[in-house]
């Protein structure tokens, strides 16, 4: 007796609940220069306070608010490669090297370093606005490296799962911690980090890497779904916000 038997075929192999995803590599060149060109700045101060007696990088860069409505318009770029001591820059450096590599590697050298200088100004401006007091320091620019990381984490939450949750979490902890330590502590300026940590956020926001899995199983990377143009607008966009912000000010202080 013959019988009708199904056609057997090999069962469909499950997907893997987990892959390899390669994920962007290379050397933060960018982030290294910045450190570097930081201690260069930071040794000319030390040798010309201890040779002549006078800080000349700290006079010319510092934020000086009577000197910015006078025209010296480089004092909102120019104070978050300048530094206090050793304690401060050594503070900064450490936590340019703990943010800035990751972050460098997921939005390549050009607009990380977009995001460095915007970030920097954004909370010079906001300490123009706001604080009366001189400033100099990278903390400005490091507050937005680590608001540009919440977003990021935030931005990529599915692909990097729990992780991202602890790291996102960790790093709210530490901008809230340290705020607070700025509100309590004199000599900080926190109106400079508040303006640099808004300055990171909108600009990661609408300019930083949002990815996608991308290629063919096993050979998977991360790829970025930002265009070119968006970023270039919304970098702009927001250096203009800031920069308009500061326009404000001088004007109607020149005004007065």
């Amino acid at each position: 007796m013959s019988q009708n038997v199904p056609p057997q075929y090999p069962p469909a192999a499950a997907p893997p609940q987990s892959v390899m995803v390669k994920i962007p590599q290379g050397t933060p060149l960018v982030t290294y220069t910045l450190l570097g060109l930081s201690v260069v700045i930071f040794a000319l101060q030390w040798l010309t306070e201890s040779m002549l007696g006078f800080d000349y990088p700290a006079a010319l860069g510092v934020k000086a608010n009577e000197l910015i409505i006078q025209g010296q318009l480089w004092r909102l770029f120019t104070p978050m490669f300048l530094h206090g001591g050793i304690l401060h820059i050594a503070l900064n450096m450490y936590a340019l090297l703990a943010f800035g590599p990751q972050l460098e590697r997921y939005y390549g050298h050009g607009r990380y370093l977009a995001l460095y200088l915007v970030s920097g100004f954004a909370g010079n401006v906001a300490s123009f606005l706001f604080s009366a007091a001189p400033s100099l320091g990278a903390s400005t620019a490091i507050f937005g490296l680590l608001g540009a990381e919440a977003i990021f984490l935030y931005r990529n939450r599915k692909l990097f799962g729990a992780s991202a949750q602890r790291a996102l979490t960790n790093l709210i902890v530490v901008a809230v911690i340290n705020l607070v330590y700025g509100m309590m502590g004199s000599g900080i300026d926190n109106w400079g980090h508040i303006g640099g940590l808004l300055g990171g956020v909108l600009f990661a926001w609408f300019a930083g890497p949002v990815l996608q899995v991308a290629g063919l199983y096993p050979q998977l990377e991360m790829a970025d779904t930002r265009q070119s143009s968006q970023v270039i607008l919304a970098g702009l966009g927001v250096a203009l916000l800031f920069a308009l912000l500061a326009a404000i000010k001088i004007f109607s202080a020149g005004g007065a």
